[in-house]
């Protein structure tokens, strides 16, 4: 390691604040952070032009009652919706990023937003069984907000086959209670994944009973 790349390391470890973040992450479970603002500003737009959608990824995995933070919200559209969205609103509310074309930061606050279509694949994004569905087909509103349904959500998550996102699943399934029975509710290709994460949740259980006693 260079002289300078230690001392620019040093730099950033000395602007961290653990105050602040605890302070940052209590925001957020209050919905006062700039990522709930974002959302509902968003959400409230796309409703306000009649341009369906459904809020996925982190924001949808708290709607279903897993708490964790997140950076970022995650807006599932269709085409249609992906072209309106870019002419109304981006350029006047959100900037593109360079290098990423489904991806917009807030103006307000600059807290990013990415776009999901319908018709497209989780993951790589090479086509596969499990699709990105059509937003209104799969959504629930919850407290006022139109978010992907919960089976939705661990099945697109399953299908990237990621290793955060079969974490999330076995956190959904904790929170949840979910067991066998939810198997029925998903595509046959993430049944045996589903599986895999009700295991792994046992397993994690055990370990801390074990703790306990």
């Amino acid at each position: 390691m260079s002289q300078s790349t230690h001392f620019r390391s040093s730099s950033t470890l000395k602007r961290f604040s653990f105050a602040k973040r605890l302070k940052e992450i209590d925001m957020f479970f209050q919905g006062k952070d700039p990522v709930h603002q974002t959302m509902r500003r968003t959400a409230r737009r796309l409703e306000k032009s009649s341009i369906p959608y459904a809020i996925i990824g982190g924001m949808a995995l708290n709607a279903h009652q897993y708490k964790r933070t997140t950076g970022d919200v995650d807006f599932l559209l269709n085409e249609k919706g992906l072209e309106e969205f870019r002419r109304l609103f981006v350029g006047k509310y959100y900037a593109p990023v360079p290098g990423r074309p489904r991806r917009y930061r807030d103006r307000a606050n600059g807290i990013t937003i990415d776009i999901l279509v319908a018709g497209r694949f989780p993951g790589t994004g090479k086509p596969g069984p499990v699709m990105f569905p059509e937003p209104t087909k799969v959504v629930e509103v919850i407290s006022k907000y139109r978010f992907v349904n919960l089976a939705t959500l661990i099945e697109l998550k399953l299908a990237a086959r990621r290793y955060k996102d079969f974490g999330d699943v076995i956190e959904l399934i904790r929170a949840r209670d979910l067991d066998e029975s939810f198997l029925q509710k998903l595509h046959p290709s993430v049944q045996r994944d589903f599986i895999e994460c009700l295991e792994e949740k046992d397993e994690r259980m055990n370990m801390r009973q074990e703790k306990i006693n």
